[in-house]
């Protein structure tokens, strides 16, 4: 992945990332809140040999206490230093209770151990940890000392008396609350980055781009209220979307297919947004001049007589069938170079009909007649149909929704198109989002709006 893979990732996922944190951060400090605070109090004690006049014996004396430095420091938690310290403290509980709270260390190359008492009583915590020092200079002396009588070699010295501390030592609500946000951005980051892994959608040009050599000629933005008003570049020309249609239209124009002119607008499943895109495009062709013939070959679930507010109870079938002439059933629409064929009742052979030597001679006869003829032709891979239309045509033009149509679905349409030979013309994008890491170009939302304010 590059790093502009990343950035992609951060801005499509920003929120989930900025949640996470927060709910990091929020655990950290609930854990911090409801915890008990701790103080610690430390104590220290110097190990030295005592006697020894020759500088032979003062050396012999402090390889002596450096050996045994370490068994004073595990000393320090045991029964026998514990016990005295509970009873001159009159504490409750157990020398094991105790050795909880306390921790004895011994700094590399040196005669000092620190004893360090933990206890949720700030002042408690100095008295343990100056109680064990002293029990733990008696309990060496005692151990230390001769079966004759002869004084110990070894005396513990009390160089640092434990002070009540003034803080809590726990718990440590900054870097609580540090580590709670590093731990809630990695868990954001890490599903984020595991979300786009196991995302299989199409969801903008270069997940395109990596599936398909052919070019991007449309990218038409998503519109909640497509639906209510499909014809958008008929209903509302300024509308950013219907400039998307032209911008189609132009493309689409300079598209290098051998001279052709005739185009199979399909998609790989329903609800893509294939029909629309095919009728919009058909009256922007006819806006620029174009006479343009758009026949409906969607045999199963047209739409087209729908969208335009046409008769469409005959059409296409009947033509086939020899039941209709085509200068009867195809109609003129919107004062417009634009001639629609509509689909005519649905049959029970769709594919052969779309098949037929009569629908190829029909197809050359509009290729002559007009200047650009679009088939608005069933999904791929549901039926065989608009493969079937495209190899007799110059082109099919592959219609993929933004954010619903998976890699495997686009795909699996383009197969189907090379499994018979026919060729892509180009890929339209549908459903753009304006915004976000998904957005197409610029954006959507500069549109003849802007240029009209300047005036």
């Amino acid at each position: 992945m590059e790093l502009t893979d990343y950035i992609r990732i951060l801005r499509k996922n920003w929120l989930i990332i900025v949640i996470a944190t927060l709910v990091g951060i929020g655990a950290a400090a609930g854990y911090s809140l409801t915890r008990t605070p701790m103080y610690e109090a430390s104590s220290t004690v110097f190990v030295s040999a005592q006697g020894g006049a020759s500088i032979s014996e003062l050396q012999q004396g402090n390889t002596f206490t450096q050996a045994r430095v370490s068994t004073y420091t595990s000393l320090a938690t045991k029964p026998i230093v514990l016990n005295q310290v509970i009873a001159d403290l009159r504490l409750e509980g157990t020398a094991s209770d105790l050795a909880q709270k306390v921790s004895a260390t011994n700094a590399l190359n040196t005669l000092l151990i620190t004893i360090t008492v933990t206890d949720a009583d700030p002042i408690m915590a100095a008295d343990i940890a100056n109680a064990v020092s002293a029990s733990l200079t008696t309990a060496v002396e005692t151990v230390e000392t001769p079966a004759d009588g002869t004084a110990s070699p070894v005396k513990l010295t009390r160089v640092q008396d434990a002070i009540s501390p003034n803080g809590p030592s726990s718990p440590d609500v900054p870097l609580n609350l540090a580590l709670g946000a590093l731990v809630g951005l990695a868990l954001g980051l890490g599903f984020a980055i595991l979300r786009t892994a196991l995302d299989n959608k199409v969801r903008n040009a270069r997940d395109v781009e990596q599936l398909t050599d052919r070019p991007i000629i449309g990218a038409i933005p998503f519109d909640s209220k497509a639906s209510e008003r499909p014809l958008i570049i008929h209903a509302d020309p300024q509308n950013p979307r219907a400039e998307a249609f032209r911008a189609f239209r132009t493309n689409l124009q300079f598209l290098e297919m051998d001279g052709g002119h005739s185009f199979v607008v399909t998609s790989s499943m329903p609800s893509e947004g294939k029909s629309t895109t095919t009728v919009n495009l058909a009256i922007a062709l006819a806006d620029a001049g174009k006479r343009v013939a758009l026949i409906d070959t969607d045999l199963r679930k047209p739409k087209t007589s729908e969208y335009l507010g046409i008769e469409g109870g005959v059409g296409l079938t009947d033509v086939l069938i020899g039941r209709a002439r085509v200068s009867d059933v195809m109609l003129p629409w919107g004062n417009r170079p634009l001639y629609v064929l509509p689909a005519g009742k649905v049959p029970p052979n769709p594919s052969e009909l779309l098949g037929s030597k009569q629908m190829a001679q029909l197809l050359e006869g509009f290729s002559r007649d007009f200047d650009v003829v679009l088939l608005d032709a069933p999904p791929l891979l549901p039926v065989t149909d608009a493969a079937i239309l495209a190899k007799g045509t110059t082109g099919a033009i592959v219609v993929v929704a933004a954010g619903r149509t998976s890699t495997h679905q686009f795909e699996g349409a383009l197969e189907a198109l090379a499994t018979v030979g026919a060729k892509v013309g180009g890929i339209v994008l549908t459903m753009v989002p304006t915004r976000g890491a998904d957005a197409y170009g610029y954006g959507y939302e500069y549109g003849y709006g802007a240029y009209s304010q300047g005036k």
